[in-house]
């Protein structure tokens, strides 16, 4: 059997909807929790597949969050070998800086569903089931888009909504992993952000009403799809 490990940072933000694709495809999940489990570099790097999952956290508050500083070293070394690694929000920031890019507060929140423009290498790409479709948002913020890597999506608050780096590592700023079943650990969770950006729960529930089967729809296939491609003998 294939290991995932999958570097989580807060427990609500999970593989989700990668979890059932992974197990399709004879792959072991098991979690690091950040700050808590020693984050071994051999086995970060030996893995199958390495997912570097979400949290409200940014990327450049190493004082205040000493483990990140280990966490984008083993990172790092990964990246070096194009190891198939998926990083979602945070995990796409963490891609991001450990490849040099520039990470910092964008000009507003994001929070809730709305769609990503695909740039032309995006229609190409395993996103493109993604064209016209809301996605979930969660982030205050952006990352430069690293070197030698190809961006996929945007929005106008978030030029680089998604980034990849050959056919191994793919960056997504959004949450397509997300189950909407469960949203409501997110709301919970996520209570004082929320309340800090003016956003009723509300909303973000009638939205995932509204978007949320859609939109989980159209990840599992973008997932799958990827999941295809960067590790093709599983």
């Amino acid at each position: 059997m294939s290991e995932c490990i999958a570097l989580r940072h807060v427990a609500f933000e999970d593989a989700g909807l990668l979890s059932g694709l992974l197990a399709e495809r004879s792959f072991s999940l098991r979690y690091l929790e950040a700050g808590v489990d020693r984050l071994d570099p051999s086995a970060i790097l030996s893995a199958d597949l390495l997912l570097v999952l979400g949290g409200p956290i940014g990327v450049y508050e190493e004082d205040r969050y000493p483990f990140l500083h280990d966490e984008l070293a083993a990172l790092r070394a990964r990246l070096e070998t194009r190891r198939p690694t998926l990083g979602i929000c945070l995990g796409a920031q963490l891609i991001a800086k450990a490849l040099g890019a520039d990470v910092g507060p964008g000009p507003q929140k994001e929070i809730g569903w709305a769609p990503v423009t695909l740039s032309e290498a995006g229609r190409k790409s395993v996103l493109s089931a993604l064209a016209d479709v809301p996605v979930l948002h969660w982030h205050g913020d952006n990352a430069a888009l690293p070197a030698g890597a190809v961006a996929l999506a945007s929005t106008a608050a978030c030029p680089h909504q998604a980034f990849a780096i050959g056919e191994t590592i793919l960056a997504l700023q959004f949450h397509i992993e997300a189950d909407p079943a469960r949203l409501e650990q997110w709301l919970v969770g996520h209570t004082v952000e929320l309340g800090k950006a003016g956003i009723d729960p509300c909303t973000i529930r009638d939205q995932a009403a509204t978007f949320g089967g859609r939109t989980a729809s159209a990840g599992r296939e973008v997932l799958s799809a990827w999941l295809t491609q960067a590790c093709p003998a599983r």
